[in-house]
């Protein structure tokens, strides 16, 4: 037993970790299927080389692909109580937490940043969805707070960058509040006059889609982005009828004068300056 535990248990665990690290070398393109090197899916700011599909890109990279020279400075979230409701379904919601910062090394599924575009100052609050779907409980909702209230005091334009399944469950109803408290905070950031921008990603549901994100003075959609309060299947069951080709895709938002504007993300920054160049001179 002993050598089955000290050597070869080892070595099939040397093995399946030289097999997995060789698979993580490529990513599927969920659109296409074609198969992209993840180091030129990183270049190419993780979108297919074969139809340009936009995949899910790492929150990191995305404010670096924004600010000049991919500087920016984040901001400290102030900690809000963890588990206030002890929640438990097949896992404790302490342990769901402690899996999820080990995963993307973030304390929560949001963060705010500080840093210039074409030298024009600029505070983002950029959603994670690789954190537990992006859902937005009471550290999320404080983060908005933060962004919206920073945005405020250095008279700067405020992006969100949005990207979530909705309100998290573990928190119940104090993730719920976290709709109004958002809207009360972009709201009291609007009357600074100064321009709030919101870029919807891949995907916008549910209670963020419902709250602050549809406020933005300016609303810029990713392509394919799927975007609504409930998902195309539980409409469909609901309302018990065919819903319309690329129905809540950003196309057909975009179509339906849901959105301003598609922006592929190579052209995001250019886009994004541009507008604020008109918009705050």
């Amino acid at each position: 037993m002993n050598w089955l535990t000290n050597f070869v248990k080892p070595k099939l665990k040397a093995i399946k970790s030289k097999i997995l690290k060789k698979e993580n070398l490529w990513v599927k393109c969920p659109a296409c299927g074609q198969m992209n090197f993840h180091k030129d899916l990183q270049d190419k700011l993780y979108m297919c080389s074969n139809c340009d599909a936009h995949l899910t890109m790492p929150i990191n990279e995305r404010l670096i692909s924004i600010y000049d020279d991919g500087l920016y400075e984040t901001k400290k979230i102030p900690k809000v109580l963890e588990d206030p409701l002890s929640f438990k379904d097949k896992m404790k919601y302490t342990d769901r937490l402690k899996i999820a910062r080990k995963k993307t090394s973030n304390n929560d599924a949001i963060l705010v940043a500080n840093g210039k575009i074409n030298n024009i100052n600029l505070v983002t609050a950029a959603m994670d969805f690789s954190f537990m779907g992006g859902s937005m409980g009471m550290q999320v909702g404080e983060g908005i707070v933060l962004a919206s209230q920073l945005a405020k005091d250095l008279k700067s334009p405020l992006l969100i960058i949005a990207s979530s399944g909705g309100a998290r469950m573990q928190e119940g109803i104090l993730s719920l509040m976290q709709m109004p408290r958002t809207v009360a905070a972009i709201e009291i950031f609007k009357e600074t006059k100064l321009p709030y921008i919101v870029l919807f990603t891949n995907p916008v549901t549910g209670g963020v889609s419902a709250s602050f994100t549809m406020l933005g003075d300016i609303l810029i959609a990713e392509p394919g982005a799927l975007i609504g309060f409930a998902g195309p299947r539980v409409i469909k069951k609901t309302v018990n009828e065919e819903l319309p080709e690329g129905f809540q895709k950003s196309e057909y938002l975009l179509e339906h004068g849901m959105m301003d504007l598609i922006v592929n993300r190579n052209e995001f920054k250019e886009k994004l300056y541009n507008l604020l160049k008109h918009l705050v001179g």
